[in-house]
């Protein structure tokens, strides 16, 4: 189990899910922050911190179309090179030492909204 960020965060990069997350694993995109499946703990601290309500759990987001797009977009935006990149961000281990990405994925960056 994981979490996901779906498009109610396109646009609002609050942050107050990265400031209580225990483990680093959101990355900042320019549109749109992303939960790296492979780092989340499945805490659920930035679910309920979310003022947006754009966090869910993967379990709920399969059984929802449009929440689904989300869980496999946040798996691209890990495996595969984003625009402008030559590799896959992969696993950094932590989005503070990394720092904001600065891009998105195709469907953020093209505006699905």
């Amino acid at each position: 189990m994981t979490y996901v960020i779906a498009d109610d965060c396109t646009d609002v990069l609050d942050r107050s899910c990265i400031d209580v997350c225990p483990v680093d694993c959101i990355y900042v995109g320019d549109r749109k922050s992303y939960i790296n499946p492979n780092e989340c703990i499945d805490c659920g601290a930035c679910e309920v911190e979310c003022p947006v309500s754009a966090i869910v759990v993967d379990r709920k987001a399969r059984k929802d179309p449009d929440l689904a797009v989300h869980l496999a977009d946040s798996r691209r935006f890990f495996d595969e090179p984003l625009p402008g990149r030559d590799v896959p961000l992969g696993d950094p281990g932590g989005a503070g030492a990394l720092g904001d990405v600065g891009v998105d994925t195709p469907l953020v960056s093209h505006g699905r909204r």
